[in-house]
């Protein structure tokens, strides 16, 4: 029944700890007679011993000493095997008492049974450890960290096949939440509960690391896992994300810190490859803002489709040089061009564009901070962000570029800040360009030959870790010991990672002008974050906890929303063939238009932050200064 209940190992464990209880007593009468035991002792210890035996082997049990496994003891356990021997020997005694038995044993005996009793269990259980890990005798030596995998799963499984052997991880159990597979074993370790279970298995078994192994699942059991273990104070680690793993990319084995990517637990992009290499293979590709954090990684992507050349255009000195210096030793064998510019000098983009004739250009180049473009820089984020896209589509238009890719933004829906209104107005003018091609184009009698600059607008919200956003903030303020400062506790924002973002770009550029052109390409970003939530993620990711780490709470800025949108409500949307981008269709303009504005642009001269905020309103109707600050 023991047996069948317990499990042969527990079994074996039990059995030996009822021989240690003998065991114990017939060495502390030796001990105390020097081996020369009376006859009369002999005789009354033959006669206690299984009751003895019987008394302790209860507070075994109740205390658990056989839930864990002899090939993990620790401290922990050691600890347990001192409170029931002492809890049993205290017994013991009493029971002696009380029968008179407990004057005819001698005291060095009462004294000398819990210590060597303790001294052979514990003793057994690390020698066993120590023998399974090959330490014993100074035999080879394994340093292998103790670890937990979360996740049963076919990833997980394989991490378990692919670290067997592993002189640097060591796995003792896995835990998931499939009832199913509680108690399995799997490549020879077992499912030992559920994710929840996992402060009480790290205690037990003396972990100190935790692999999180399910790279498909929802943000919720990553951030779930995560907690538990910045509550526990142990390791979290993770194993690269499912598309990385699919793609071959990475393999499984390429344990790593969690980033807060992970905490996003969003979809892999599946891209086009056959449509991508056809529109960016052996071609000429241009980036401006290439130093940024958008148009950086663009370039990384760009690279595996072998362009002919890709041209880096930025104005930021330092920038470029840090873009080039990533890119040389990277792609030795790819062409480059690393030119510094501004997108508003029409004699100088038109200087490059005869040089290097690029068939598709990705604008990404803008000034994007909403409160510095808020104050003190409302103009400068007019000039560049509506004027210098005007300049750069106008020269992409003159030399017959095949695909102009705007990357905008959410804050253009509905907005309340310059920069957000800057980058509508910046679609606007990519949308009346477009019209004013199609007519042109189809004019009677035009030979219609060339092809047409195609104008794609991608709007998306924020990227994790892009340069000026909050997550670099945040890392700095925790690195500084906090306090965390959020302007307002409800602030939320949509979020993906910057890959995920380059990638649907390029998939937006490619399925632009289907539909004539001109279209504005919304991502699907999945559900909002809670700014507050994002804070305590990085927290735990520190190794620290809510009580370490302050939050406090600043009040909105000049330009911000509290929430943003993707559409504004004027918007529907039209599907896509591709799940993560849907098409916008938001209020056309016209040629008249565009040349009512840029004339406007050419006429005016510096403008103070308030009459900038004025004169917008007129060029972007559904922008609204004032409704930042909740008037």
């Amino acid at each position: 029944m023991l047996l069948k209940k317990y499990g042969i190992r527990t079994f074996i464990a039990f059995t030996h700890d009822f021989i240690a209880i003998g065991l114990a007593w017939w060495l502390a009468y030796l001990f105390r007679f020097n081996f020369e035991i009376p006859a009369d002792s002999v005789q009354l210890l033959l006669e206690m011993l299984p009751w003895l035996v019987l008394v302790q082997g209860v507070f075994f049990l109740w205390l658990g000493l056989y839930r864990g496994l002899w090939r993990y003891a620790s401290l922990p356990d050691l600890k347990r095997i001192f409170v029931a021997v002492m809890s049993g020997s205290l017994t013991e005694l009493l029971l002696l008492w009380l029968f008179g038995l407990l004057t005819k044993i001698p005291g060095a005996v009462v004294v000398l049974v819990p210590l060597l009793l303790m001294l052979i269990m514990g003793g057994s259980r690390l020698i066993y450890r120590a023998w399974k890990e090959r330490r014993l005798y100074g035999l080879e030596s394994n340093e292998a960290k103790l670890v937990l995998i979360i996740g049963a799963g076919s990833t997980a499984v394989n991490l378990v096949k692919a670290l067997t052997g592993s002189r640097e991880w060591h796995v003792v159990g896995m835990l998931d939440d499939d009832s199913r597979k509680l108690g399995t074993r799997l490549q020879g370790i077992r499912v030992l509960g559920r994710i929840d279970e996992l402060p009480h298995w790290v205690h037990t078994l003396n972990v100190e690391h935790v692999i999180i192994a399910t790279p498909s699942v929802s943000r919720q059991i990553h951030r779930k896992a995560l907690e538990m273990c910045s509550e526990i104070d142990v390791k979290a680690m993770t194993v690269p994300s499912y598309a990385d793993l699919i793609s071959g990319k990475s393999m499984v084995t390429n344990i790593r810190e969690i980033q807060l990517d992970d905490l996003l637990g969003r979809a892999p992009v599946v891209l086009d490859d056959d449509g991508l290499h056809g529109l960016l293979t052996g071609k000429v590709i241009l980036v401006t803002g290439a130093g940024g954090s958008i148009g950086s990684e663009l370039c990384r992507q760009l690279a595996a489709f072998e362009p002919d050349r890709i041209v880096f255009l930025e104005l930021n000195e330092f920038a470029l040089y840090s873009i080039q210096e990533e890119f040389m030793p990277r792609f030795p064998t790819m062409k480059m061009s690393f030119v510094i510019g501004d997108v508003k000098d029409r004699a100088r983009m038109t200087q490059l564009f005869s040089q290097f004739h690029p068939v598709v250009v990705f604008h990404a180049a803008a000034y994007k901070h909403v409160p510095l473009m808020e104050e003190e820089n409302a103009y400068q984020a007019l000039l560049n962000n509506v004027l210098g896209t005007y300049v750069l589509a106008q020269v992409a238009i003159s030399f017959a570029v095949e695909k102009f890719v705007l990357i905008s933004t959410d804050k253009a829906v509905n907005p309340v800040s310059v920069m957000g209104a800057s980058k509508r107005l910046a679609e606007m003018v990519c949308q009346a360009l477009q019209q004013s091609i199609a007519a042109k184009h189809n004019q009677p009698g035009r030979n219609n030959q060339s092809r047409p600059t195609c104008f794609v607008m991608v709007r998306f919200g924020n990227v994790l870790g892009s340069t000026g956003s909050v997550i670099p903030k945040f890392r700095e303020q925790i690195a500084k010991g906090g306090p965390i400062t959020i302007t307002h506790p409800e602030m939320t924002r949509y979020f993906m990672s910057i890959p995920e973002a380059a990638q649907l770009v390029l998939q937006a550029a490619l399925m632009g002008g289907t539909n004539g052109g001109g279209e504005i390409f919304v991502l699907d970003m999945g559900d909002p974050v809670k700014i507050v939530d994002l804070a305590n993620d990085l927290i735990h990711l520190s190794g620290l906890g809510e009580d370490d780490i302050r939050i406090v709470f600043s009040g909105l800025r000049p330009g911000e929303k509290l929430h943003e949108e993707l559409l504004s409500a004027s918007e529907n949307t039209l599907p896509t063939p591709h799940q993560k981008l849907r098409i916008a269709q938001a209020r056309q303009v016209d040629e008249q238009w565009l040349s009512d504005m840029t004339a406007w642009l050419n006429k005016i001269s510096v403008l103070s932050d308030q009459e900038v905020r004025d004169q917008l309103v007129n060029w972007v109707p559904e922008y609204d200064s004032k409704e930042w600050n909740g008037k």
